[in-house]
């Protein structure tokens, strides 16, 4: 079958071997994967990513990833079941799922985000487990199912930051993340909702998933946005952005007894002044993925028209067209999610 990964720090499409569903899993077939941001930030800062996460302890630390061979990657998706592995018990072939994306092994858990030796959603089909697969419903269309998995990212971060009705949110970054922090502000009726973002387009969308008010940081710094539109709330700033500076200007930015929530995932060195937060008495959060209760909500609401993830969808693509489509997302102005439809 045909699939795409990461070999030598380029993404190529070649053929690979297909794999067969042992005990516990179902191989199914890839309709369509979206190309996420951390996928991005991994192409650049592979080895980073390797090196940091061989010095976390415990659990965290996950398995080995070998940079020497091909990387499968590719963790938002939603597939159609082809066959359960011997004494399975999984829904019937031809069922619509989508999953957290990781497989269960008797060698252990493997995270299906990047790994050397299952195919993930960048590929024609690939293996889940089946006591995680969620039914996608009937009348929801693969590809809006394949962003249950964004989606719940920021249902979690919302969660995390603990917002309560009477305060006022601020998104720093529409990306993928920063939008799918709006949505899930606005499933709390959290008003107002401020976004900010240098990117016109992204600003629009914002807009579009809930916000009250989206702005150009260097025309309006967001903090000054929301001083502007309601400025006597608590205010909960989310950081979406994930690049060096981006934490240590909230923590100047933002107002005395403000929250902030962490995000976004930078890969690289950072620096912060611990004043500005020990000054204004800041709180920090830092937010990472989600739950299954928090996974299966993002799907639920997807699929009961509560998060409407249509807008976020700017380009679809064939498994060939996956490097190219990598590099056109480096441009915030032309896409905000691409799938990846394997066909």
């Amino acid at each position: 079958m045909r699939a795409a990964v990461l070999r030598s720090g380029n993404l190529v499409v070649d053929d690979v071997e297909d794999p067969a569903p042992g005990f516990g899993q179902v191989l199914v077939r890839t309709l369509a994967c979206g190309i996420c941001g951390s996928d991005l930030h991994f192409m650049r800062h592979a080895s980073r990513m390797v090196e940091l996460s061989g010095q976390l302890a415990g659990p965290l630390a996950g398995p080995s990833l070998d940079l020497s061979r091909d990387v499968f990657m590719g963790h938002e998706f939603a597939a159609e079941v082809i066959e359960a592995g011997p004494d399975t018990v999984a829904p019937p072939a031809g069922t619509v799922v989508t999953s957290m994306p990781v497989l269960v092994t008797f060698d252990g858990i493997v995270p299906l985000a990047y790994n050397n030796d299952f195919p993930a959603g960048y590929a024609e089909r690939m293996l889940l487990s089946a006591p995680m697969l969620l039914e996608v419903p009937n009348g929801l269309l693969p590809q809006h199912a394949a962003l249950t998995e964004p989606m719940a990212v920021g249902i979690h971060a919302v969660a995390r930051s603990g917002i309560r009705a009477g305060e006022a949110a601020l998104v720093l970054g529409c990306g993928p993340v920063g939008l799918a922090v709006v949505a899930a502000l606005r499933l709390r009726d959290v008003e107002p909702i401020v976004a900010a973002d240098f990117s016109p387009a992204r600003r629009e969308l914002a807009r579009t998933l809930g916000a009250h008010e989206a702005v150009d940081p260097r025309e309006e710094p967001g903090v000054e946005a929301w001083r502007r539109v309601d400025g006597r709330r608590t205010l909960v700033v989310f950081e979406a952005v994930g690049v060096p500076g981006m934490i240590d200007s909230a923590f100047r930015d933002a107002p005395p007894g403000s929250r902030v929530v962490v995000v976004g995932v930078c890969m690289e060195e950072d620096v912060i002044q611990p004043f500005f937060a020990i000054a204004k008495e800041l709180n920090v959060q830092f937010a990472l993925a989600y739950d299954p209760t928090e996974f299966a909500g993002a799907l639920r609401s997807i699929a009961e028209g509560e998060i409407d993830v249509t807008p976020l969808i700017t380009g679809t693509v064939g498994i060939d067209g996956v490097p190219a489509a990598f590099e056109d997302l480096a441009h915030p102005d032309a896409h905000a999610k691409i799938l990846v439809e394997p066909g």
